[in-house]
């Protein structure tokens, strides 16, 4: 039978259909799940054995809560996903502003209602999501938008004095009960208006202007907030913080598995001209890495963390710099390069904040910054004998860089046009033909098949030498030209002092 064909108080009493206060019902519903190992929060990665669990344990017991954590942590995310744990529909007064239980109405409008139609008292069915209502906290935010206010005009026009509750208007939370209602960035809300919610908490009822109305209250009410000392907005009021049962602590994927998967899930990438774009596997690491350098880096506001969507931005930026190189060459880019690496500075910019010493050096560079710390700390894994060999001279694989710096030998170089067509690219880096060897042998991830496949690695490998500081680069124009680091050296020194410096370099 479909329930929400009921239409009357009577129908619902034959039905035997059984109300349950919004507490009792998540808590119920997420039992029936956990046994059936559904999933519930769907598209949160890396939170399976530390957020979750706790956010299971505070429904469970009934609580009200609070997410604490920095920017990007998928707080808001996780607050709409709990309404899957609400039943699909419920019966409410029809025309009550408080989503009236049938059995037991809590306004004057609901029990007038049932007193004056009986069981013919007509009913309507609210579906889960609106049951789910949101307030972001902002400093003009007031009682009256979270809890109500006396209406003058309805005071005047229906001759009623101010005590009635005919005359409140009601603000967002009653207008919520029996459902779910989230403020976000609770610092935010001025200290007076967080005390309005000390009641509501506490003793679960409405109390509106001093005037002796009193309504209980059926209601989850849940919070977000970054943490109190990380922000110079606001504070949570003590006693507030006293009546939310449960903190639950979020944080920044712990893996660097966790935080490609999520870039991966939130990117746009279905761009239908860029399709077969080929994203060797290393730039989703270095786009990942930028990420955790800036979460580590003294350059950067720590306090204000790393969003996950400065990740997200960049693999977006990543396939914008490709289709725009394939636009501008009317010739389909098959591949990102390393060269596109830099068109993330945008994306990294306006998701940092800096320290003073940051501010000295300049958000631009501090972004360069950490894109090199990214690809050298990528690289580095990918060519254990290189990273051994700048640990190490005396070890065996010295013999392998070496035969790479020889080929710069004679003033030899690698100019790579970034903006340049494929065949443009793979063609000025086919001269270094002793980096292919060092591929078969080092490089086991999606192994590079193509010609231009092979050239998109030798210059993750010239970039990477030259983060390790064994080659020089110059960029301009978009083109990066790789050199011997010792001969680029002297080159730019004044002739007069050629023999002094190369007495103390011996």
């Amino acid at each position: 039978m479909d329930i929400t064909k009921i239409k009357n108080l009577g129908e619902l009493r034959k039905s035997r259909y059984q109300v349950r206060t919004v507490k009792e019902e998540l808590r119920q519903n997420l039992l029936k799940k956990i046994k059936d190992r559904e999933e519930i929060f769907t598209g949160i990665i890396g939170y399976e054995k530390t957020v979750i669990p706790e956010l299971y344990n505070a429904i469970l017991s009934k609580h009200d809560f609070i997410l604490l954590g920095l920017r990007g942590q998928a707080k808001t995310r996780i607050l709409r996903n709990i309404t899957q744990l609400l039943d699909p529909y419920i019966p409410v007064i029809a025309g009550s502003e408080i989503n009236d239980n049938p059995f037991q109405p809590i306004s004057g409008y609901g029990k007038e209602q049932v007193r004056k139609y009986g069981d013919d008292t007509p009913i309507e069915w609210l579906s889960r999501d609106q049951r789910y209502n949101e307030k972001l906290a902002t400093p003009d935010v007031s009682i009256a938008d979270l809890i109500g206010d006396i209406d003058p005009i309805k005071a005047a026009t229906q001759r009623l004095d101010y005590a009635h509750e005919s005359v409140i208007h009601y603000g967002i939370i009653p207008r919520t009960n029996r459902g779910i209602f989230v403020i976000n960035e609770l610092p935010d809300l001025q200290p007076r208006i967080q005390v309005g919610l000390l009641n509501i908490l506490e003793e679960r009822d409405l109390q509106i202007r001093g005037y002796p109305i009193r309504i209980p209250m059926d209601i989850l009410l849940a919070f977000s907030a970054n943490p109190e000392d990380y922000t110079n907005r606001g504070n949570i009021i003590t006693p507030l913080k006293d009546r939310i049962d449960s903190q639950i602590i979020t944080h920044y994927p712990v893996s660097i598995e966790d935080g490609i998967r999520i870039t991966e899930q939130e990117a746009w990438q279905d761009r239908l001209e860029m399709k077969d774009i080929n994203i060797p596997f290393f730039f989703r690491e270095i786009v990942e890495t930028i990420a955790r350098e800036a979460r580590s880096n003294e350059l950067i506001d720590q306090k204000s963390g790393v969003s996950a969507r400065l990740p997200i931005s960049c693999l977006e930026l990543l396939i914008g710099n490709a289709e725009r190189r394939s636009n501008l060459n009317q010739s389909m880019s098959k591949s990102i390069r390393i060269s596109d690496l830099l068109a993330l500075v945008p994306a990294i910019t306006g998701k940092i904040e800096l320290v003073y010493e940051g501010e000295q050096e300049g958000i631009t560079n501090v972004a360069k910054i950490l894109i090199g710390k990214a690809v050298k700390s990528v690289f580095n894994r990918y060519f254990p004998a290189l990273r051994e060999t700048i640990k190490n001279k005396k070890t065996a694989s010295t013999a392998e860089l070496d035969e790479i710096i020889r080929w710069f030998d004679k003033d030899r170089m690698i100019c790579v046009d970034g903006s340049g067509t494929d065949e443009e690219y793979i063609s000025s880096l086919k001269p270094l033909t002793q980096l292919e060897k060092h591929i078969k042998k080092y490089y086991h991830k999606d192994k590079p098949e193509t010609d231009l496949e092979v050239a998109v690695v030798k210059e993750f490998i010239l970039e990477g030498l030259y983060q390790n500081s064994f080659l020089s680069k110059f960029s301009s124009d978009g083109k990066a030209t790789y050199k011997d680091l010792v001969q680029s050296i002297f080159n730019s020194l004044p002739e007069d002092e050629d023999e002094k410096s190369l007495d103390n370099f011996i």
